[in-house]
C-alpha cells in the first residue's frame, strides 16, 4: 500500500509506482531510488508490465557492483561483466520463450496483468482479436459506474511526438490527451505565428483543443503556442508530420481523410493558411500523444461495435 498525504491508501503490486513513491531523505539512498525509479520507467515505456521484476533487478545490480567496487575491482571491469552478462541472460532467455498466438493464451497473459482480473483478460484478447497483432489499442477511465466496455473506431498511429514536453496534459505520464480536437494538417514549415492567428482565435473562442501535424513548427511558432498552453488561453500540441518526400504527402493524405480535413495546406494549393475556417479542419474523437507517438481514435461521430 502507498499512503498519501490525502485520500486512502493506493493498494497497488506495480513496482513503478511504488520505487516512485519511495522518496528517501539520505542522499546516497535517494539516488540509488532514482535510478532503480528511472529502470522501471524505461521498462514500462518499453513494454508496459515487468517493472516490479525490474527493480528487484536493477537493485541487485547496484548491491553486487557496489560490493565488487568495494572489493578493488575497476569500474569498467565492472561495465564490461554486466554486459557480458546481459547477452548470456538475453540468450537464454530467447531459448526458452514460447510465442503466444490463441486468444485463450492471450488471455491468460492479459489475466496476470490485471491482477488475475479474468473478466478484464478476456476483453483484452478479445481487442487483440479484433484489431491484430499490430492494431492500437488504448485504455480510458468510464465516466461513472459503468461495466467494462469494448469500442472499435476507426484510427491510425504514427511514429511522431509532441514537439515540447511543455504541451502535455498528464504531467504524470508524459502525455497529451485531447477530446473532440481540432486538426490542422500543412505540409510547410511553420517558424512564424501570423499565418495560423485567425484560426487560433476561432479555436480559442470555440473551446475545443488544437493539434497541429505539419512538416515542422518551429522558432515564433512553437513558443508562442507553446506560451498560449501554458496560459490556458489555448489547448493546443504540435506534431511532426509522419514519413519524408511523397509517403509525407501520402500520409499527410490518409490523416485527411480519416479526420475529415478539406485541406493539407502546401505551396501548390490556392487556399492558405489565413483563409481557414473551422469547417476546414479534420476532427477526432480522442488524440493520445506521448514523446514518440501519435494515436488519432475515431471521427466524432464514430459507432461503437
Amino acid at each position: 500500500a502507498i499512503s498519501k498525504p490525502y485520500g486512502t491508501p493506493e493498494i497497488t503490486k506495480d513496482g513503478y509506482k511504488v520505487i516512485k513513491s519511495i522518496k528517501p531523505e539520505e542522499p546516497l539512498a535517494q539516488a540509488i531510488a532514482n535510478i532503480i525509479a528511472q529502470s522501471a520507467s524505461q521498462c514500462n515505456d518499453k513494454v508496459g508490465d515487468g517493472t516490479t521484476t525490474c527493480s528487484i533487478l536493477t537493485a541487485k545490480v547496484i548491491e553486487e557492483v557496489s560490493k565488487a567496487k568495494a572489493a578493488g575491482a575497476d569500474i569498467i571491469s565492472i561495465k564490461n561483466g554486466i554486459l557480458k552478462a546481459k547477452e548470456l541472460v538475453l540468450e537464454s532467455l530467447l531459448s526458452m520463450k514460447r510465442d503466444v498466438s490463441s486468444e485463450d493464451e492471450i488471455a491468460q497473459v492479459a489475466t496476470i496483468s490485471a491482477n488475475g482480473d479474468k473478466n478484464i483478460g478476456s476483453k483484452i484478447a478479445q481487442c487483440v482479436k479484433e484489431v491484430g497483432k499490430d492494431g492500437v489499442i488504448t485504455v480510458e477511465e468510464s465516466k461513472g459506474f459503468k461495466e467494462l466496455e469494448v469500442e472499435k473506431t476507426d484510427g491510425m498511429q504514427f511514429d511522431r511526438g509532441y514537439l515540447s514536453p511543455y504541451f502535455v496534459t498528464n504531467a504524470e505520464k508524459m502525455l497529451i490527451e485531447f477530446e473532440n480536437p481540432y486538426i490542422l494538417l500543412t505540409e510547410k514549415k511553420l517558424n512564424i505565428i501570423q499565418p495560423i492567428l485567425p484560426i487560433l482565435e476561432n479555436i480559442a473562442r470555440s473551446g475545443r483543443p488544437l493539434l497541429i501535424i505539419a512538416e515542422d513548427v518551429e522558432g515564433e511558432a512553437l513558443s508562442t503556442l507553446v506560451l498560449n498552453k501554458l496560459r490556458g488561453g489555448l489547448h493546443v500540441a504540435a506534431v511532426k508530420a509522419p514519413g519524408f518526400g511523397d509517403r509525407r504527402k501520402d500520409m499527410l493524405g490518409d490523416i485527411a481523410v480519416l479526420t475529415g480535413a478539406k485541406y493539407v495546406i502546401n505551396d501548390e494549393l490556392a487556399v492558405k493558411m489565413e483563409d481557414l475556417t473551422l469547417d476546414d479542419l479534420g476532427t477526432a474523437k480522442n488524440i493520445r500523444i506521448t514523446k514518440d507517438t501519435t494515436t488519432l481514435i475515431g471521427s466524432v461521430d464514430s459507432n461503437s461495435s
